[in-house]
């Protein structure tokens, strides 16, 4: 039989991407990066060996590596996914990094996160911002049960997770800051048919014609739920930074800006409630 290298290989043959066949590998395996260094000559047993093909032949026929380990790495943690909730992506990370330089590490602040999915960004906010009170919002109930166990795997009890649609189940409520990953691809695009994209879910990616519509609708209807002051930050596609900036100045919001992501490309606006 063969041995862990020459298993790597022939996936990595059969996948196109040493990443992905390493990843299959070790979920079966139940085993860290670390152990196949030491382990490359091994010789793992047949159902091994069988449980690792069966995953490959997954992957080959273009199920995302997230949704064949249930697992993905975001921020500090290792969260559950399913194909309830979108797959957290690296460049999220810039929304989390925007959000925390906007909140007082010793004060209490409140946070809200539109459309959670897996609570990536509402827990990676929550854990490092302890005194933060975090609310995450989701239409989905599966999604939401997905975000409740990744705060209970990580012990992350400032955070608070309720079903509605963006801001509906908010009312009365005021924020310091509110975030946002909404959907932004545009409803025809051909990527939504492509790749890993085909296996996520299509109310968590299109939203509208142009992309804009959840938006314009969280630009427009947070204002009512910030403080004076309080910002709103939320995630975008790569050419929708200047359509973002407008709605938000259309909408009375001040210091409005467009961060870029570590490719160069527009990925989160915000403005500040004037």
């Amino acid at each position: 039989m063969p041995d862990v290298r020459s298993m790597l290989a022939a996936a990595t043959d059969r996948l196109g991407e040493r990443v992905d066949a390493e990843l299959l590998l070790l979920h079966v395996l139940q085993q860290p990066r670390s152990w196949l260094f030491t382990h490359a000559d091994d010789v793992p047993d047949m159902d091994v060996q069988t449980a690792y093909a069966t995953l490959v032949e997954r992957r080959a026929a273009g199920e995302p590596v997230a949704y064949i380990t249930g697992r993905r790495g975001f921020w500090s943690l290792d969260l559950e996914v399913s194909p309830a909730t979108l797959i957290p992506r690296p460049e999220t990370e810039l929304l989390v990094e925007l959000a925390l330089q906007r909140l007082s590490l010793v004060a209490v602040c409140s946070v809200a996160d539109l459309g959670t999915g897996s609570g990536a960004i509402a827990l990676a906010i929550a854990r490092e911002r302890p005194r933060a009170r975090v609310i995450a919002t989701d239409a989905s109930t599966a999604a939401l049960a997905v975000a409740q166990r990744n705060a209970q795997r990580h012990a992350i009890g400032n955070v608070a997770f309720v079903h509605g649609d963006w801001l509906a189940p908010l009312a009365g409520q005021h924020f310091d800051l509110i975030v946002s990953n909404p959907p932004y691809i545009e409803a025809a695009d051909p990527h939504l048919a492509q790749g890993d994209l085909r296996h996520e879910p299509a109310g968590a990616l299109a939203s509208g014609p142009d992309g804009l519509d959840d938006i314009r609708r969280i630009v427009c209807d947070a204002r009512a739920h910030l403080h004076p002051d309080a910002w709103l930050l939320f995630e975008h596609g790569w050419n929708q930074g200047a359509a973002a900036r407008a709605l938000l100045a259309e909408s009375g919001y001040t210091e409005v800006f467009t961060a870029q992501d570590l490719e160069s490309r527009d990925r989160v606006s915000g403005g500040r409630l004037g």
